[in-house]
C-alpha cells in the first residue's frame, strides 16, 4: 500500500530462478494483491517461508495462499500492518468494543498518503471487522453517503499529503465517545515489525499455518 517507488520486482519465473540460485529462509512480500498470491505460491513449492504485508486480498486469493501454505508445509505471517503499535491498537480497540457492547455505535476514520492504492487501507478493515465481532456482527460499510441510516460500522478514508498512516476509531453512546488513535510517523515502525514477523516463521518453521502478528507477539 505505498504506491509506486520506482524499484523493478522480478517476475514470476524470475523469483523461482532467485529462490533457486539464494535459497533464502524466508520470503518478504510488500507489493500487489495479485503478485503476492502468485510470489507466495512460488516461495511455498520451494519450502521457503512467507512474511506478507501485502493488503487488497479477495477472499478468493486469500484461498490461494491458504491452500499454498497447507500443501507445502510452510509456515506464513500476513499481515495488513506490521507495526508493534498498531497490533497492540487492535487489542485495545477489542477489548474497549468488548466492554462497551453493541449498545455503542462506532466507525473507522483512516488516513494515508496520496499514493496509496487501496482504499479502505487494509488496517481499517481489519479494525473495522474486530468491531463487528465485539458488537453484534455489524456489517462493515466503506463510507457514509448523505442521509445514510444503515446500522453498521462505517469506514472513512481520507489520502492527503505524505501521511504515513493514522488510524482512529470512535465509539460513541449516550453522552460519552471514546476515540483510540495510532499514528505512524515513520516507516522504520513497519520494518522492525516485519523483522520480528521473519523471525518467528523461521523458529516456528513448517506448520503449514498462516499466523498473524498477535502469533509473533506472544498475544493470543
Amino acid at each position: 500500500g505505498v504506491g509506486r517507488i520506482g524499484v523493478a520486482v522480478a517476475g514470476a519465473g524470475e523469483l523461482g530462478r532467485l529462490i533457486e540460485e539464494k535459497r533464502p529462509d524466508v520470503l518478504v512480500d510488500f507489493t500487489v494483491a495479485e503478485a503476492a498470491v502468485e510470489n507466495v505460491r512460488i516461495a511455498a513449492e520451494r519450502g521457503v517461508q512467507v512474511v506478507v504485508g501485502t493488503t487488497g486480498f479477495t477472499a478468493g486469493q486469500m484461498e490461494e495462499i491458504r491452500k499454498a501454505v497447507e500443501r507445502s508445509g510452510i509456515t506464513a505471517v500476513i499481515s495488513p500492518n506490521m507495526a508493534v503499535g498498531v497490533n497492540v491498537f487492535f487489542e485495545l480497540v477489542e477489548r474497549a468494543a468488548r466492554l462497551l457492547g453493541p449498545g455503542y455505535s462506532a466507525e473507522v476514520v483512516e488516513i494515508h498518503h496520496e499514493g496509496k492504492l487501496d482504499s479502505p487501507s487494509g488496517t481499517a478493515l481489519r479494525i473495522a471487522e474486530i468491531l463487528s465481532r465485539e458488537m453484534g456482527g455489524l456489517e462493515v460499510i466503506a463510507g457514509r453517503r448523505a442521509n445514510e441510516r444503515r446500522k453498521g460500522i462505517y469506514v472513512h478514508s481520507l489520502r492527503l499529503g505524505d501521511v504515513v498512516g493514522e488510524h482512529t476509531v470512535v465509539l460513541a453512546g449516550g453522552g460519552e465517545r471514546i476515540e483510540i488513535t495510532h499514528r505512524a510517523h515513520g516507516r522504520e515502525a513497519f520494518a522492525s515489525g516485519a523483522l520480528r514477523a521473519i523471525r518467528y516463521v523461521f523458529e516456528h518453521r513448517g506448520t503449514g499455518k498462516i499466523c498473524d502478528m498477535r502469533d509473533v507477539l506472544g498475544l493470543r
